[in-house]
């Protein structure tokens, strides 16, 4: 009977829809993640190294001077945060199963408070040539390989790439691999094949040639008007790239750990030529300043990396000079090396005003990011209260930092300075927002949304009719949102939610939205306040590949916002491999599992959603798991599938749990083209709270080697 009810529970999550609805002077203490900028205290975070590039970390709060606008400043607070180097994450590891077959671990997750660093490795592909996107795909490989450690949430972002669904911090080394694969030459953007624009004849150069009667001031008159059309466009793709670098680091402002953004580019200027061919800022230097200001106030440090390399700027095998005198050569030759020169001169400023290095003429970019993983092994915090007229509004200025370490022969590093303005000021002065605006900026965010805690589970499944789909779970705390009393005795909320599916390339496939009013009794709203609720939804998926799924709830009343984000996988079940869908949970007590023949069906639908949404379990109970398998090898006289089944459980990387592979009942099962599968585990009164993940392992006896084994894993909490 309790084979019989499983399957009832699978097939029904599986093929229905169901919803469920004024300052001191006193300064504070140091916070070892944020560099406050207020009117009690500025707080900042300070790099020194030494000849070697290493970290020195014995100096005392009297060997640092700290100077604001050249006036020197009383330390109050001093601190060293130091991130200890722990051992590498491991390559996808895999472990072998009847001594041949190889099963992927699934990866471990990594909570807020254990995070250590936070990094996002952000790939320039608006600027970057065809040739330096190899040697960054090539270095990112080996960051995951051998530089990711434990305690890194790290994201790998193209600036051109929009939100896609390889974009987000995650612990998942699978995910990054993923996302790499992404990283491509955009022909749309700046960037050429090498890393320069070839030396060739332009329009203005061959009418010059050909007519001899061409002044010299119509020709100038002709190249400018050239170069004035190559940097309009030059400077909307670098605006792109810094647009995408500021709202990033708007984000990682709430994010834990030492946060950096390791910058890969063939880099950009800032300047352009006028008319009368005298240097001047262009409006990308405004942009830069701005994004500076956002990174320290974010507390993000930016290292910067020039992913052209060693560069020198001459003529090359790839130049056509066939068209153009001796002078008009050296003229492009000259214009290539001052191109170099004032984009690597960028490149050095955005590092330094943020406290970050910069790798530049260096072919080794791999080693560069090892230079800037070096550079976070530790770091100093230093306080002080500031004088009033640093935050007059009046002047609104900008303030100079200086610091100085007494002791000889150490470099120090350190954000450049700060406006006037505070950080608790800077956010009143942010422009409000609709409710409209607030919910698109919030789904479109690689950052969740905490005022309203959301908890979300999207699963992979497929139906002979529907084909493949994601089916998400969001449980939604009730507890966060604002119900009113009605005249009736009633309580009545009221909110909204938006659910987007991105694809990898940041287009949505698929949405929906809706306004909820929901109006409950008081033993309903009880139990809502108690137990919170379920709401799922089913997005159908033409194409397999990678998926983002992300929803975002606002309350009406207060205005408050709680949004989660899932990356998923959808396999391309026409290639017939071995394929194992999502797998669903519910839990039971003791009791309920020795007495579940008497238990309705809509409680256990009711329990499952809870369940596979929330993933939150009481020690002494029992977890039940199910899933469907496709594309299973029939035996050829009694048409059945030959198929094994192994559960592991893993706590914190660690395999504690490692069951015997076991043949699969198929009694009442008569669709062998959708095989519906599961069973349960006791979760005893010795297992220890915490993260966990339950693996299943399914074994096809009757595949090929190679496409013999599938897996899927889900995350689950003990409370």
């Amino acid at each position: 009977m309790k084979k019989f009810i499983l399957a009832i529970f699978i097939l029904t999550i599986f093929s229905s829809f169901l919803f469920s609805q004024t300052p001191t002077k006193t300064p504070k203490p140091l916070d070892d993640d944020v560099v406050v900028i207020n009117t009690n205290l500025i707080q900042i975070d300070v790099t020194v190294t030494d000849k070697n590039g290493n970290i020195v970390k014995d100096l005392k709060q009297e060997d640092f001077e700290v100077f604001e606008n050249k006036e020197k400043q009383d330390i109050s607070n001093f601190l060293f945060v130091q991130n200890d180097i722990k051992k590498p994450v491991t390559q996808i590891s895999e472990s072998k199963i009847n001594g041949n077959i190889n099963i992927p671990i699934p990866p471990t997750k990594i909570r807020p408070e254990s995070v250590k660093r936070t990094i996002a490795l952000v790939v320039d592909d608006l600027t970057l040539s065809f040739e330096s996107v190899y040697f960054v795909r090539r270095a990112l490989k080996k960051f995951l390989d051998e530089q990711m450690q434990e305690g890194d949430l790290v994201a790998i972002i193209r600036t051109g790439g929009g939100i896609g669904a390889l974009q987000q911090f995650t612990y998942d080394k699978q995910q990054l691999y993923a996302a790499i694969e992404k990283v491509k030459w955009n022909p749309a953007g700046t960037g050429n094949i090498g890393a320069f624009a070839p030396i060739e004849a332009s329009a203005a150069d061959f009418q010059k040639n050909a007519d001899s009667n061409m002044s010299d001031e119509d020709y100038q008159a002709a190249k400018n008007r050239e170069k004035d059309f190559q940097q309009s466009r030059d400077n909307f793709f670098v605006a792109g790239s810094l647009g995408a670098l500021n709202f990033l680091i708007k984000g990682m402002k709430e994010l834990p750990g030492r946060k950096s953004v390791m910058f890969l580019s063939d880099g950009f200027s800032i300047t352009q030529t006028d008319q009368n061919g005298f240097k001047e800022f262009s409006g990308i230097a405004d942009s830069l300043k701005n994004l500076i200001e956002v990174a320290n106030r974010s507390s993000v440090v930016i290292y910067s990396i020039d992913a052209r390399g060693l560069q020198v700027g001459l003529v090359s095998a790839a130049d056509n000079t066939s068209n153009l005198t001796q002078d008009q050569i050296n003229q492009q030759v000259s214009d290539r090396r001052e191109t170099l020169s004032e984009t690597q001169d960028t490149l050095r400023y955005l590092a330094k005003e943020t406290g970050g290095l910069s790798v530049i003429n260096s072919n080794d970019i791999g080693g560069g990011i090892q230079k800037m993983l070096n550079d976070q092994a530790g770091y100093y915090l230093i306080g002080y209260q500031p004088e009033d007229s640093t935050f007059d509004p009046l002047k609104r200025r900008f303030n100079k930092l200086t610091i100085r370490v007494k002791r000889p022969g150490l470099t120090v590093r350190y954000r450049s300075g700060f406006f006037g303005v505070a950080d608790d000021v800077a956010k009143k002065t942010t422009p409000i927002q609709s409710a409209s605006n607030d919910i698109l900026a919030a789904v479109t965010s690689p950052f969740q949304k905490n005022d309203i805690a959301l908890n979300m589970n999207a699963l992979f499944g497929n139906d002979i009719k529907q084909g493949s789909f994601i089916r998400s779970f969001i449980h939604i705390n009730a507890k966060d949102l604002k119900f009113t009393e009605q005249t009736d005795g009633k309580y009545q909320t009221t909110f909204d939610v938006l659910a987007i599916t991105f694809g990898d390339n940041g287009v949505p496939v698929d949405q929906f939205s809706k306004n909820f009013v929901l109006t409950i009794n008081k033993e309903s709203f009880e139990n809502l306040i108690a137990n919170g609720f379920v709401y799922n939804f089913i997005f159908p998926i033409k194409k397999p590949g990678a998926y983002q799924m992300r929803v975002v709830l606002r309350d009406a009343m207060t205005a408050k916002l709680g949004s989660a984000n899932q990356f998923i996988e959808v396999p391309n079940l026409k290639k017939n491999r071995l394929t194992l869908s999502s797998i669903m949970l519910s839990n039971h007590t003791n009791d309920e599992w020795q007495n579940n023949s008497k238990t309705s069906s809509e409680k256990v639908l009711v329990d499952s959603l809870t369940a596979t949404s929330l993933r939150k379990f009481q020690q002494n109970t029992v977890l039940r798991y199910g899933f469907e398998i496709f594309n299973a090898k029939l035996a050829n006289a009694e048409r059945l599938p030959n198929l094994q089944l192994q559960v592991r459980v893993f706590r914190e990387g660690k395999l504690i749990f490692d069951g015997e592979p076991k043949n699969i009942d198929f009694d009442k099962q008569t669709d062998f083209t959708k095989i519906v599968s599961g069973g349960a585990l006791a979760l005893g009164k010795t297992m220890e709270k915490g993260d966990y993940v339950l693996q299943i392992v399914l074994i096809d006896k009757l595949a090929k080697s190679k496409n013999q084994v599938a897996s899927q894993w889900i995350s689950f909490e003990i409370i």
